[in-house]
């Protein structure tokens, strides 16, 4: 990202002394000779506002005002030939980044204008993650991998239509949030998506949850409660841990998934229902099927389209993105700053196993924003085991999340990313095809 730093003085001398310095140390410097000249040309690229305290008509203080009204981010630097004590502490207090008084070395001044653009360059790229995070919405699924792709490319395709969906994944690793992005991008989007973990419920009350019942069906049931499959008509029903279901209720299932109707205990009465079922499970219901623990014809009616969720072990090359996106919805809930990623904590991310995966993720990512045991806080767990990288793998490996993290942080911009990463050019674009990184896929 170039930021450009806009010099306000009504000295013609000290404007171009200034300019020359500072273009001298590689910045894009405009210069205006008045305050109303600098509020019109203040802008979302403007990295830095130079201002001289005594102005005719609009002084340095009423400039800085308005500008920092019309963005409270920008550094604002304070210069003067008649600076006191007092005029400092009021020049800090109204908003100043900081006050020079004149007249001052090249160097000085350079530095501070470094300062500056740091913080505003950190500002800026965490309002625009920030900005990301709330357009991609709660339904996002985050990642780059080939695998991540080919499931939002399955999503994209069956959204629209009203197949029934089964989604596999270990503990953790985001089933409910495809079943959620399944019913964001259908058309039944404006209706209930109602979610039911079959692990977690009594198997006394399941068929009553799930079905409803009519009152004086049994004691206690004083009138007639709509059960969770009705609930969810025009809707999607998300059936999660779908395998703990016992087998006397999954025939059930398979005549409402056959025939789209409900009864309710207690009533002889069908009810019609128009849903979309996505059910989950964290193990291979063929396998169940074959041992008798699931029913094989409620398998092969669930799996109308089967979406595979990989752990996160077989996709550490998301790692970093997710953490990231992580730590920019714990900063915005706990009102924090977001720490800043260093290749000592990245190094940490993509060499740990999670076996929690996502949930798992999500859990360090709160820690470290909470500011909570290391620079990087990972609990304590067993060593990455399977599929373990030789050594210039994992370098490589290392390699392409830091560049791959530099490169999102600038936005695909290759001449921010190869001065933070401190290396040159020719042996960064070295590395982009030998590690097969594309730096327009960040743009």
């Amino acid at each position: 990202m170039s930021l450009s730093i806009l010099m306000v003085d009504d000295d013609r001398q000290v404007r171009a002394a200034g300019k020359q310095t500072l273009e001298l140390a590689g910045y894009s410097v405009a210069c205006c000779d008045s305050a109303e000249q600098a509020l019109k040309m203040l802008n979302r690229d403007c990295g830095a506002l130079i201002t001289d305290v005594r102005m005719p008509r609009m002084d340095g203080f009423a400039l800085m005002e308005k500008a920092l009204a019309m963005d409270p981010d920008l550094p604002v630097i304070m210069v003067t030939g008649h600076g006191d004590v007092s005029m400092a502490v009021r020049a800090i207090r109204g908003g100043a980044y900081d006050f020079i008084e004149k007249p001052y070395p090249s160097e000085i001044l350079v530095d501070t204008v470094r300062r500056a653009l740091e913080r505003r360059q950190l500002v800026m790229e965490n309002r625009q993650l920030k900005e990301q995070l709330s357009d991609a919405g709660e339904t996002a699924i985050i990642g780059r991998t080939a695998a991540i792709e080919r499931m939002r490319t399955i999503i994209a395709a069956v959204a629209e239509t009203d197949a029934d969906v089964l989604v596999m994944g270990e503990t953790g690793t985001g089933k409910e949030l495809v079943a959620r992005a399944l019913h964001q991008q259908s058309c039944r989007r404006k209706h209930q998506f109602v979610a039911l973990n079959c692990g977690a419920l009594p198997e006394s009350i399941f068929e009553s949850e799930l079905f409803g019942h009519e009152p004086g069906t049994f004691t206690g049931a004083a009138k007639r409660r709509v059960g969770r499959i009705e609930y969810a008509n025009k809707g999607t029903l998300f059936l999660d841990e779908i395998e703990s279901m016992p087998l006397p209720l999954q025939v059930k299932i398979l005549r409402m998934l056959q025939e789209r109707v409900v009864e309710p205990l207690g009533s002889n009465e069908m009810v019609p229902v128009d849903l979309r079922v996505v059910a989950a499970t964290k193990i291979s219901l063929k396998t169940a099927s074959a041992e008798g623990r699931f029913r094989e014809d409620l398998y092969y009616r669930l799996n109308v389209v089967m979406i595979h969720i990989p752990p996160l072990r077989e996709r550490r090359e998301d790692v970093p993105l997710l953490f990231q996106h992580f730590v920019m919805k714990a900063a915005t809930r706990y009102g924090r700053e977001p720490p800043k990623l260093t290749p000592h904590a990245l190094h940490r991310l993509t060499s740990y196993s999670w076996p929690g995966n996502v949930r798992e993720l999500k859990n360090a990512a709160d820690r470290f924003v909470l500011g909570l045991g290391d620079e990087l806080d990972i609990q304590a767990g067993e060593p990455v085991s399977g599929g373990r990288l030789t050594l210039p793998e994992q370098v490589d490996f290392f390699e392409k999340s830091v560049i791959e993290n530099e490169l999102a942080l600038h936005q695909g911009n290759v001449k921010a990313t190869v001065e933070a990463l401190g290396i040159p050019r020719k042996t960064f674009y070295d590395k982009l095809r030998r590690l097969g990184v594309t730096a327009d896929d960040f743009r």
